[in-house]
């Protein structure tokens, strides 16, 4: 420490001196008066303080006299103010160095001012002690506070949280803890972050001890999470869940609350052993769902607005805090619906019935398609079997059209009631989506909402009257080839009518590829070799008529019995195989 010896403890006993001086002058002796005035000073160590008297200002600097035989300049700018350096004030100052080349003694004013000030600190306070300040300046890691001398408050104990820019700090003052004093180093170390600690600990502590669950308090929110906002309740956070925030919907808890918010909220439950706080603010209403079916009778007809839609359904609000669930399959009665978007979107207002509501799960049921009455109700007496009316081709598939008769009812027209005679493969021979067609009403059921329609029922039945008889087994007729397949030619007889040219009566020769002999779109003269009127099939022949776009490259010759048998019984094959694939395709449902 530097040495501190004042300049009251070394006084020369002026009465000696003067009186020395009288016995000098007397013996006419200057070298004796300059001994004794060099023996006076030598008590001035360095680093001793002095006391000293202004006797002026010199531009930016202020002489001092301090009793040494020369005097001494200290810098203006180690005042504090001008009037501190005005003539005849004493201060005490500390000696630097003796005499320079300028013949002045070096002193300081502001270390003597250090040196005073650490002494008046280190007297008046302790560790652990509290002391305020101004904040002077920002340095390396924390900031000055002035308590006399320039103590360091480092940037991690200015707050219990981040402070952000700690210059924004310089000018204001703070109350700090006193965490070390180092007197070899004469430095002090203090904590704001400490006191605000301590502070909020007994905060903390008076608050748990005096409050209690339900009752409501007051806070401001700290911070917001997306699971929910602190809530600095004075002493301690307490958490205010989304969950617990409203009865309504909201996606997070910035809808509702911002950061230095002062706001109103309910204690729901207190962990004195980890100090958490659980909070409420939806809980200071009475709950919507109390007596919700009061206000929604099942079966009720209510207004409301999609505010969610999931795949399985949406969510519609009845009022804040309530919603209620339309099914996808409560959307319509008629419509295939693949997702609830199809039907509705968020913000949609629509109208719906209760079905049901569970108030322990707080779920109510909705219906939309229950507001309008179920078309399939009267559909029998509406569509009866037997009339004829007119429909829209919606949609086409493999085994049938999809037309629709009534908004959201569509009939099956199955492939097998499209021709009396043409074998259909595909509905896109006959007819295309988009088209109006009439047709008739085959059968109408209820139950399984399905409808049946027919083409080739508008007209009369040409295998029970027409067809047998214009046609006979023997005759020969012209006709197209529509249609190959593995065991035989379709032919186009004319008005629709076609009959089956089986590869065994193409030729005497045994043909393995239809394609080799036949083409689509080829005309032949055939012969009927077949009529059934009640399976509705006609046997066509290439033997025995000629046709220059054939050609046989053997002469005919009789089959074996053998050979006439195994087409026999491939004929009997193929020809239950087709009526089983017709029954089959006639009893297909949608």
């Amino acid at each position: 420490m530097v040495n501190k010896i004042i300049l009251e403890e070394y006084e020369i006993n002026q009465e000696e001196i003067e009186r020395e001086l009288e016995e000098i002058i007397g013996g006419d002796s200057l070298e004796k008066i300059e001994a004794v005035f060099d023996t006076s000073v030598k008590k001035f160590d360095l680093g001793t303080i002095l006391k000293g008297r202004i006797l002026g200002v010199i531009g930016n600097n202020v002489i001092l006299d301090t009793g040494y035989k020369s005097e001494g300049t200290i810098p203006l700018s180690e005042f504090d103010s001008t009037e501190d350096a005005e003539i005849g004030n004493e201060i005490e100052v500390m000696l630097e160095s003796f005499e320079d080349d300028t013949g002045l003694i070096q002193i300081s004013k502001r270390k003597a001012d250090r040196i005073r000030g650490w002494e008046k600190v280190v007297d008046k306070y302790k560790e652990g002690d509290v002391v305020t300040g101004k904040v002077v300046r920002k340095i390396k890691g924390g900031l000055l506070v002035d308590v006399g001398i320039p103590i360091f408050l480092p940037a991690s104990q200015i707050d219990v949280k981040p402070p952000g820019e700690i210059a924004e700090y310089i000018g204001t003052e703070v109350t700090c803890k006193i965490l070390k004093i180092d007197e070899v180093q004469q430095n002090i170390i203090v904590s704001r972050r400490k006191l605000i600690e301590e502070e909020r600990n007994k905060l903390k502590r008076e608050f748990l001890d005096n409050v209690e669950v339900g009752q409501v308090v007051n806070g401001v929110v700290k911070n917001i999470a997306d699971f929910g906002a602190f809530i600095d309740l004075g002493g301690i956070d307490g958490l205010l869940h989304i969950t617990d925030m409203s009865w309504g919907r909201i996606s997070h808890p910035s809808e509702m609350l911002a950061i230095g918010d002062e706001t109103e909220v309910k204690i729901l439950d207190i962990d004195a052993v980890k100090d958490k706080v659980s909070l409420g603010l939806k809980q200071k209403t009475e709950n919507p769902w109390a007596n919700v079916e009061e206000r929604y009778p099942i079966g009720s007809k209510i207004k409301g607005q999609v505010v969610n839609i999931m795949s399985y359904g949406a969510f519609v609000k009845l009022e804040t805090g309530i919603e209620g669930l339309v099914h996808i399959s409560e959307m319509s009665w008629t419509r295939r619906i693949n997702h609830p978007s199809e039907v509705v979107a968020i913000g949609d207002s629509v109208e719906a019935i209760v079905l049901n509501i569970n108030k322990d799960k707080e779920e109510i049921s909705l219906s939309i398609k229950q507001v309008e009455q179920n078309p399939w109700t009267n559909i029998e007496e509406k569509y009866q079997p037997g009339i004829t009316i007119k429909g829209r081709v919606r949609n086409l598939t493999n085994y049938g059209a999809f037309i629709e008769i009534d908004e959201g009812i569509d009939g099956l027209l199955h492939i097998s009631d499209m021709s009396w005679s043409k074998k259909v493969a595909h509905p896109s021979e006959i007819i295309k989506k988009g088209d109006k067609i009439e047709v008739k009403i085959l059968s109408v059921d209820k139950e399984k909402k399905r409808v049946s329609l027919g083409i080739k029922q508008l007209t009369e039945d040409p295998w029970k009257k027409e067809i047998p008889e214009k046609y006979s087994v023997g005759d020969t007729v012209k006709g197209k080839v529509t249609k190959m397949t593995d065991f035989g030619a379709f032919i186009d007889m004319g008005s629709g009518l076609e009959g089956l040219l089986h590869i065994s009566e193409v030729s005497n020769e045994k043909i393995k590829k239809l394609e080799s002999v036949l083409s689509i779109g080829q005309e032949l003269d055939v012969k009927i070799v077949k009529i059934e009127p009640e399976a509705r099939k006609i046997g066509l022949s290439l033997k025995g008529v000629t046709n220059a776009s054939v050609q046989e490259t053997q002469p005919q010759e009789e089959q074996s019995q053998e050979e006439q048998a195994d087409t026999e019984a491939s004929e009997e094959v193929i020809e239950d195989a087709i009526e089983e694939k017709g029954g089959e395709a006639e009893d297909e449902n949608v």
